[in-house]
């Protein structure tokens, strides 16, 4: 195939899985909306409600690992529109339990456990073929892409949700969750996944490795990217440290501050338009330069964007400024994530070795997610006994103070050499003026 067909079908590739992710990202989230609000209907429970949600975490969290295994060892195509075809027929039989008998709360978490499992192989299969399906030119555009349908389905999601619920059945939100689902399996079937891949290609009669020893050799060629096992640190602290902000926010705003539901959702939506926007800026500009420091200064400044939470704790606000200042706190919150989180993804695309991709991308994932639970419970526990906007203030200090120590400049220039060039280039014309 010649380079300029390549690059046509990379293009092609581009707006195909753009265009997927948008229909899979708003169906999975208006179908997580109605169910949310069925459950709380049907039962008035907040642990029937976190039952659900434990079903969604849970089998994300056990099988990631797993799943890049088999990410790497079989047909990423065949896994993906396999998991695709899993999520259809996950709902197609909740909608045949609904009609035939009615749902239960158990159909319910079994759905949310296949829809869970379906996403952690889809998910996990999708990153590592990044740079199979696109040139490496464009790796930025399609990261900056695939974040702005997740954006815009969860700005979306929630209005069409629920206008739709008020005059839809469940099974009808079911149909349309099914039908999106198909149209996703039908686009995906299109794409070449091995377009621009460097996996190495598998030798007749060569014995293969066992699932342990395959992860094993994932975590042996882990151990050898000091850059990646830094970023790896680096997301546990901080997810764990985060969940001072997950549980703060909507505890200052909704007791605290006694914010009116509407203003708390305005805010929340402000979050997602400014993730919005950096990823459609991101995905027109040129390539980040150096994504490591710029993903340090990116985490700083949500250190301080954390600690701002709890700013008019300490003194009275008027309503309305306090509605704008957190509106703005968040916005700026939803630019600053992308501009950390994407620079970071199209470097690792860059840095791991194809064969690799999907091992490293579920530890990853697995490290992110393992101590976010335990956050949020020792933070939820922090926040009956102590004022909240010390807790904030001394999680972004330690947040800080962690960027710093992990974030080192020696951990950067291993991450760009050039910067030492280009100090070394500098002093030399200071020294010949």
């Amino acid at each position: 195939m010649s380079e300029v067909i390549k690059l046509k079908r990379a293009t092609y590739h581009l707006w195909t899985f753009t265009i997927s992710k948008l229909i899979s990202s708003f169906g999975a989230q208006v179908y997580a909306f109605a169910i949310s609000f069925y459950i709380l209907q049907l039962t008035g429970s907040a642990t029937s409600f976190a039952t659900n949600l434990i079903c969604n975490i849970l089998p994300r969290t056990l099988m990631a690992p797993f799943a890049g295994y088999v990410a790497d060892r079989y047909s990423r195509k065949t896994i993906v529109i396999t998991a695709q075809i899993a999520t259809t027929l996950a709902i197609g039989g909740l909608l045949a339990v609904s009609i035939t008998s009615g749902i239960s709360l158990l159909a319910i978490y079994m759905t949310t456990v296949i829809l869970s499992l379906t996403s952690t192989f889809s998910g996990v299969t999708f990153s590592s073929s990044i740079t199979g399906l696109v040139d490496e030119a464009r790796i930025q555009r399609a990261m900056s892409l695939n974040q702005m349908s997740i954006s815009f389905a969860a700005i979306a999601s929630p209005a069409v949700g629920g206008l739709l619920y008020g005059y839809v059945t469940l099974p009808v939100f079911l149909i349309m969750y099914m039908t999106a689902s198909a149209i996703a399996v039908l686009l995906e079937s299109t794409m070449n996944f091995k377009l621009f891949a460097k996996r190495k290609e598998v030798v007749k009669g060569e014995k293969k490795e066992s699932m342990l020893q395959s992860m094993k050799a994932g975590l042996s060629y882990l151990k050898l990217q000091p850059i990646i096992m830094a970023i790896i640190w680096v997301s546990l602290v901080i997810n764990f440290l985060f969940g001072a902000f997950m549980v703060g926010y909507s505890f200052i705003l909704i007791e605290k501050m006694k914010m009116a539901p509407q203003h708390f959702g305005f805010t929340e939506g402000a979050f997602a338009v400014g993730m919005l926007l950096m990823s459609i800026f991101l995905s027109v500009r040129k390539e980040v330069k150096y994504p490591m420091l710029v993903a340090k200064r990116g985490i700083l400044t949500m250190g301080m964007i954390m600690a701002g939470i709890g700013l008019p704790l300490f003194f009275d606000m008027p309503y309305t400024v306090m509605f704008a200042y957190y509106a703005t706190l968040m916005f700026t919150f939803g630019v600053t994530q992308i501009i950390v989180n994407t620079p970071m993804m199209v470097m690792m695309q860059k840095m791991i070795n194809d064969d690799f991709k999907g091992r490293v991308f579920s530890i990853l994932e697995t490290m992110a997610m393992a101590l976010m639970p335990l956050g949020m419970v020792i933070y939820g526990f922090l926040y009956d006994i102590l004022p909240a906007q010390w807790i904030l203030l001394v999680s972004s200090l330690l947040l800080v103070g962690t960027v710093f120590i992990m974030i080192r400049p020696s951990a950067i220039r291993m991450a760009h050499p050039e910067l030492d060039k280009t100090k070394t280039v500098k002093t030399e014309i200071v020294h010949e003026q």
